[in-house]
């Protein structure tokens, strides 16, 4: 997540959307969350194997499906409320900001994870699952700075109101 914001807010620097580099603030903040994902990811994927050891087109659906229809919704309910209590943010505020958000970030959710998985269950030998997962999700959390930080829900802090 570190990463991902850092990438992030240069891209958003260089277009202009912040009048500073880094909003250190919203980086700690974000890493803060990231750190959040790793022991609910480490046990979640530990039971999927467990459940589904064998490596073949039925097991690898599963782990899958899995994936799409429980970790995705609980990461993204977890990333914003996690991330707006960061930000001091109203429980209510959270789940607008969820409702508004929510659907594209799963929609995007859906294109992404479903084929990189694919390969990781299918073609990645159990010790680089998680490096190869770590790259991806390295680059898809640009993406989820970029639409966590766009919009009317945008945080604003000390540094970037100057």
């Amino acid at each position: 997540m570190f990463l991902g914001d850092i990438f992030q807010q240069e891209i958003e620097y260089q277009r202009k959307l912040l009048p500073h580099r880094y909003d250190w603030g919203r980086l700690a903040r974000m890493t803060i969350v990231g750190l959040g994902y790793g022991p609910l990811h480490h046990y979640f994927y530990l039971g999927m194997h467990r459940l589904w050891p064998v490596v073949n087109l039925k097991s690898v659906t599963k782990k899958i499906l899995a994936d799409q229809f429980i970790m995705s919704p609980v990461c993204i309910i977890y990333f914003f409320y996690a991330a707006g209590m960061l930000e001091k943010k109203a429980v209510s505020e959270c789940t607008d900001e969820l409702y508004e958000k929510a659907l594209e970030l799963y929609m995007v959710d859906w294109s992404v994870w479903p084929p990189t998985q694919f390969i990781n269950f299918y073609f990645v030998p159990v010790q680089y699952q998680v490096l190869y997962i770590n790259v991806i999700t390295m680059l898809y959390n640009i993406f989820l700075s970029y639409i966590k930080h766009r919009g009317p829900y945008r945080t604003t802090t000390k540094q970037s109101e100057h």
